[in-house]
């Protein structure tokens, strides 16, 4: 399968979600929005992946890329293309299916314990740690399932039409680099108890060796529900 991967910034890129395609046989072809490129047209691909990116209040009014690239993603949801969304993505993706998007009480950035929602459909842990970097937030799209939450945000993700379409708030493909990358360039969250030290996020490689499988396991299940 080719898929095409939409980015919104040079430090926000597919981290451990181009080395999954790769290792599964998969190609992928990423667009460089925030360069200028042009958002790519969904016959060209088998699906599309939605990258993280800006927070919504620091999308510059001015670009040219948001409304076309909403235009794609209500095409891939009206579509029978598999379609995944993270962090930026996935609040695109939840506004598109008519989910409120807003900021949270409280920003989260680093390691945080997220719990399987009792209705969840992912084949996840009970309870397992995810990295996290973000202040704004989503409800639950009508007809989807949630994922599940963390103290702070209580909508980590969910799944949407069978599986076909999954929004993920927490970077389950956040590598050491991917999270250096973004110390180094994006902006400070907010302080406050769920924002962690550089230190405490880097500290212990396996904690990304830990996430690694999961990432995995629910790439797989996205793609397993879509008919060949």
């Amino acid at each position: 399968m080719h898929f095409h991967l939409l980015q919104h910034s040079p430090h926000q890129g597919p981290a451990r979600i181009a080395d999954w395609l790769d290792s599964m046989g998969h190609s992928h072809t990423v667009f460089h929005l925030h360069d200028g490129e042009l958002t790519p047209k969904l016959k060209d691909a088998d699906g599309l992946i939605v990258l993280d990116g800006p927070e919504e209040r620091q999308v510059d009014p001015a670009a040219p890329w948001p409304r076309p690239e909403n235009k794609l993603i209500d095409r891939a949801l009206d579509g029978r293309k598999p379609l995944l969304g993270v962090g930026y993505g996935a609040r695109r993706i939840a506004e598109a299916l008519g989910a409120v998007v807003s900021g949270g009480t409280h920003a989260e950035r680093g390691w945080h314990r997220v719990h399987l929602a009792p209705q969840s459909p992912f084949d996840l842990p009970e309870v397992f740690e995810a990295f996290m970097w973000h202040r704004d937030i989503f409800a639950l799209p009508e007809e989807a399932l949630p994922l599940g939450g963390s103290e702070a945000s209580p909508m980590q993700g969910f799944s949407w039409d069978a599986h076909r379409v999954i929004g993920l708030l927490c970077h389950l493909e956040a590598t050491p680099a991917s999270v250096e990358s973004m110390l180094a360039h994006r902006p400070a969250l907010d302080s406050g108890p769920y924002v962690q030290s550089r230190p405490a996020m880097l500290d212990d490689a396996r904690r990304f060796d830990r996430q690694a499988p999961l990432l995995d396991r629910l790439l797989s299940q996205w793609l397993a529900s879509v008919p060949r």
